[in-house]
């Protein structure tokens, strides 16, 4: 297969992604073959908070739709661009996944494949149905997939390199076990929206969907604030009102009850509207029903305190702060060159 076969064959996944919407699923009548396949997807989207009690058919169609939008010609054009994938690879690389969101281990998918090699797929056992059905999908556009793709759940067999994601603790068991070949080890990391007291409401709405969006549960999702000392939080409460429906599922519910009763219990003080918490606290990675906060009291300590913790960071999400990283309500739609924790994932499988 040629680059150019492979962009194409991820454009017709965009477009074969994007039939599944919150009003149902829209038919390919002109290719039957794809029938059985349309049918097992709406049946695993419709599942699929069975399996994992976070994956609400909202956030899975979502997720879905991102990827369809991303998954353009144009968009793939742009994103290859800069590097040379002309030829094959006979190299084979290892992707250990994580679960914590609807196919968040797609991106790295999609990498492999699109620049030409094999793949091993070790899924998390928290979102293991999604991308059979993308390779299965994928073989029926070209039957040269089905040897280009290997999911396991046992021993990795033969690989040449390896992308592995998880936390702080299994990021140094990866370290020591891959030592030998050539990885990309991703750790832990947050993600947190600095505010000046003079955004719009509008933009603290669009600041609730990467607050809360797939639960806070993404590396991507806004675990922190940064305001300026004396921040009177009330209009940034107001503006997360719509999201209170996020009590109406029970593991969330559950989280926030009972974080709430360890702050209390801890006599923390916090700040508390009745679903979404926030704790004075200078760690990143705020339990679910809470986001932590810090002050600040001038531009230079705020970008100092930044960029000690630049490790720690996947997103800063601003408005009129500069420079910015990240707008308002952006932090859920990453375009395909977005890579995380900053590395350059094409550049790494260009070097195999």
């Amino acid at each position: 297969m040629t680059i150019q076969q492979r962009k194409s064959h991820f454009t017709e996944l965009g477009k074969f992604l994007g039939r599944f919407t919150n009003q149902g699923l829209k038919l390919d009548n002109q290719n039957p073959a794809y029938t059985a396949l349309e049918q097992d997807f709406e049946e695993q989207i419709n599942m699929a908070v069975h399996y994992n009690g976070w994956f609400t058919r909202e956030n899975v169609l979502f997720s879905l739709e991102q990827w369809s939008s991303a998954l353009t010609k144009e968009n793939l054009d742009t994103w290859i661009s800069s590097y040379n994938f002309e030829n094959e690879s006979d190299k084979t690389v290892a992707i250990i996944m994580a679960g914590n969101i609807p196919m968040v281990g797609f991106h790295d998918f999609l990498s492999v494949l699109i620049s030409g090699h094999k793949l091993i797929v070790k899924q998390s056992s928290n979102d293991k149905k999604f991308l059979p059905l993308i390779a299965r999908f994928l073989s029926l556009v070209e039957p040269a997939y089905k040897d280009k793709i290997n999911f396991t759940e046992d021993r990795l067999p033969h690989f040449d390199a390896v992308i592995a994601t998880g936390s702080n603790n299994t990021a140094r068991y990866f370290e020591y076990y891959f030592k030998g070949k050539p990885s990309i080890i991703r750790k832990n990391r947050n993600s947190v929206a600095v505010l000046t007291g003079n955004e719009s409401r509008e933009e603290l709405e669009a600041l609730g969907e990467d607050i809360f969006r797939y639960f806070g549960l993404g590396c991507r999702n806004v675990s922190k604030l940064y305001v300026p000392q004396g921040y009177d939080f009330d209009s940034f409460y107001k503006a997360l009102s719509t999201w209170e429906r996020l009590l109406d599922h029970a593991k969330y519910a559950n989280n926030y009850d009972y974080n709430k009763a360890v702050y209390l219990m801890s006599k923390f003080k916090f700040l508390d509207n009745g679903f979404l918490i926030l704790k004075e606290d200078p760690g990143f990675g705020s339990p679910i029903g809470s986001v932590f906060y810090e002050t600040y009291s001038g531009r230079e300590q705020l970008e100092k305190n930044l960029g000690l913790n630049k490790e720690n960071l996947q997103c800063v999400v601003t408005g009129g702060y500069e420079p910015k990283n990240v707008n308002f309500g952006q932090t859920q739609l990453p375009a395909l060159w977005d890579y995380a924790d900053n590395v350059d994932t094409l550049a790494f499988l260009r070097s195999l």
